[in-house]
């Protein structure tokens, strides 16, 4: 696929970005994309490897390498080098429901499992994914393409997040009437306010929306399921109702002074300045802001690095963000070979726009939160650390103090919340997951499914899509009474 011989004669390009100190000014996507002969070029450089790993998803190492949707990596890597957008465009959505989606947020399993990636740089396969759906948006090939013949049977999805969203556009695609309730006031999940704007413009999700809505598929806006909405309704009005509500029940910090004002979890910091920014442009205010502030955020993942990028946005006065394990290599090491998933330090754009806005990356490793203080007003002033060994115990003598005025719980979650599932009567697993036999969907309670975080704990959009595509073709079995 490709050119054979394309990753020894093109380098690996990215597409162009704005400039850590340039992009901060504002919460629109930093990143521009390449034109077609360019990215033709990033295409030529798929090398036929004959086992591509990119697209395998296999467990090596306890983790997965490769992508979970399995992409065909190389069929539309070896279209978009010859120059066959549309045909390109055909293979990515017969594996993939957003594409544009992926193309922003995922971090690119293919890539690490990729072939070229063994001696040298990995294709740009994410970026390639990228390419081809927004050429196709933008030379109006993402047309409307509502089902034909419809089934009959109608069928409730609830919760509108990625996993939601490809359940929901599967299911519309095989002829079922499908409603999506969402409890927010706007449709979309994590994607509308879990990502900030700079990853993911809500103009590109509300895009999606449209044309899904003009397929056919209902958005019900501002429904709690199990709070406003009972269950016995809609077991009464849909044949069958998918459970897509995340895993937002947040790990806590257990200190002394967690009750202060200035305490904030991590996604619900996040998901208050997206909505004030999509409301106002931030002008209302609705948000708990970062300026002026000392902020240390509590977690190293994704989410951790979202909060140093908006924080800086907000014109905080610094920002820390602590982790409790060790740093991670910098280069694979020898017990982690490819194509396993590569167990490296990254340093993502939050951090590198700490790097060039306080000269230096904000990351203190090996650290935890031992107590909150509070400042001459009464709200959060300081915290106390303490560094950790390599078994994660204390290690006397390393206390600290630290001014911050704000802090962001960063740390994880532990499940869904408990009134859903509870609300339906489902069986739950130790990690208080909903319950299903092992790659099913099927809960315990006839009729009712689920999909996404809410099934597998938290995870990857791209494994939310996976999630959602897998339930949509159990569900439409128990549907219709054979397989797709």
């Amino acid at each position: 696929m490709g050119k054979p011989t394309g990753f020894l004669e093109y380098p690996r390009r990215g597409n162009p970005s704005q400039s850590p100190l340039e992009r901060i000014r504002h919460f629109n996507e930093f990143r521009s994309r390449m034109g077609r002969e360019d990215r033709r070029l990033q295409g030529a450089r798929c090398m036929e490897c004959g086992v591509p790993f990119c697209q395998s998803a296999a467990v090596l190492g306890g983790m997965v390498s490769g992508c979970p949707l399995n992409n065909l990596v190389p069929e539309w890597n070896d279209l978009v080098y010859t120059g066959n957008f549309d045909h390109a465009l055909a293979r990515l959505l017969k594996t993939n429901n957003f594409p544009e989606f992926t193309g922003r947020v995922c971090p690119a399993l293919c890539e690490a499992a990729c072939t070229c990636g063994l001696h040298g740089d990995p294709v740009s396969v994410k970026e390639n994914e990228l390419g081809i759906i927004e050429d196709a948006w933008e030379r109006g090939l993402m047309q409307p393409r509502p089902p034909k013949n419809r089934t009959g049977k109608r069928v409730a999805v609830v919760g509108s997040g990625p996993s939601g969203l490809a359940c929901a556009d599967q299911l519309n695609r095989f002829g079922h009437s499908v409603t999506v309730l969402e409890r927010e006031d706007r449709p979309g999940g994590l994607l509308m306010y879990g990502i900030p704007n700079m990853k993911l413009d809500k103009g590109i999700l509300r895009r999606r929306l449209d044309l899904m809505e003009t397929e056919g598929v209902i958005f019900r806006a501002g429904v709690d399921v199990g709070k406003s909405c009972a269950p016995e309704e809609l077991l009464r009005d849909y044949d069958a109702v998918v459970l897509c509500c995340g895993a937002a029940k947040p790990r806590d910090l257990a200190v002394p002074g967690r009750e202060l004002p200035g305490v904030w979890f991590a996604v619900d910091f996040l998901k208050e300045t997206t909505r004030s920014l999509v409301n106002s442009g931030l002008a209302d205010g609705a948000f708990p802001s970062a300026k002026g502030k000392h902020v240390v955020i509590v977690g190293g993942g994704d989410t951790g690095n979202d909060c140093v990028g908006t924080c800086i946005r907000h014109g905080c006065e610094s920002v820390i963000q602590l982790e409790m394990m060790p740093k991670a290599p910098d280069q694979r090491t020898e017990n982690n070979p490819w194509p396993e998933w590569p167990r490296i330090c990254k340093t993502d754009y939050g951090q590198e726009e700490s790097i060039a806005l306080f000269g230096r990356d904000p990351r203190i490793y090996q650290t935890t939160v031992t107590e909150l203080l509070p400042g001459e007003d009464g709200a959060l002033g300081a915290i106390r650390t303490v560094g950790l060994d390599k078994a994660l115990k204390p290690v006397p003598g390393t206390e600290q103090e630290m001014p911050c005025e704000l802090l962001l719980i960063a740390a994880g979650f532990l499940g869904p919340q408990d009134y859903v599932p509870e609300a339906f009567g489902l069986e739950r697993t130790p990690r208080s997951c909903v319950s299903t036999a092992p790659g099913r969907y099927a809960t315990n309670v006839p009729g009712i499914f689920t999909a996404g975080d809410m099934h597998r704990g938290q995870s990857l959009v791209v494994w939310a899509i996976h999630e959602g595509r897998g339930a949509a073709r159990e569900v439409s079995a128990y549907l219709m009474g054979y397989p797709l």
